[in-house]
């Protein structure tokens, strides 16, 4: 119904802003991920979501319209309410978050305060082909961000290497030794294709 609100920004904290649109303020819950994009200019532009329950109509504000699409993807699992994806979202990247859900790492869901371990296997469960196919993601290249493994798989796609097989050979190379450089990936990698 509201797709966002562009004003002058009132109000800011941790968990919500107030946004002034011609004279009218209104109150938007935002996660500490959208509270640290927040430009410190007056006016400001939010992507929102509203949720209408019984006793209330709530606003939700993201800076990037990527975080809402994931707090959209999060309500849709039993047991997830807007407190507990923003809560989701407030303690981890949306990038964390999706490469959580893609790699079933249970744990890193399951270590946000107020999901346990069958609402993460369920978000998990849920979530993870939506995520795989909405975000055209491959478990394989999800990893964490490693800009020497990055730099050397495209050198080794460069060298005429299969993608693929050369993300595997990497992504093993940086599992067993994570601080490993950019020219010994490449090297080691060399040897297993």
């Amino acid at each position: 119904m509201i797709a966002h609100i562009q004003g002058r920004l009132v109000e800011k904290s941790p968990t919500d802003v107030v946004i002034d649109c011609n004279g009218v303020g209104y109150h938007l819950h935002i996660s500490l991920h959208t509270f640290s994009l927040i430009p410190n200019s007056e006016n400001i532009k939010l992507f929102t979501h509203l949720q209408i329950k019984e006793d209330a109509h709530t606003l939700f504000g993201f800076v990037e319209k990527s975080e809402r699409e994931i707090f959209k993807l999060l309500l849709s699992v039993s047991g997830i309410g807007a407190s507990i994806a923003r809560t989701m979202l407030s303690s981890m990247e949306p990038k964390q978050i999706l490469h959580a859900i893609a790699t079933g790492d249970v744990v890193s869901i399951q270590s946000i305060k107020g999901i346990g371990a069958k609402t993460a296997q369920r978000v998990i469960l849920d979530l993870k082909e939506k995520v795989l196919k909405v975000y055209d993601l491959d478990e394989v290249s999800m990893s964490s961000n490693n800009t020497n493994k990055d730099e050397a798989l495209s050198a080794l796609e460069v060298l005429g290497f299969n993608k693929k097989l050369a993300e595997k050979a990497v992504e093993k190379i940086v599992r067993e030794s994570p601080d490993a450089t950019i020219e010994s990936i490449i090297k080691q990698a060399l040897k297993n294709l």
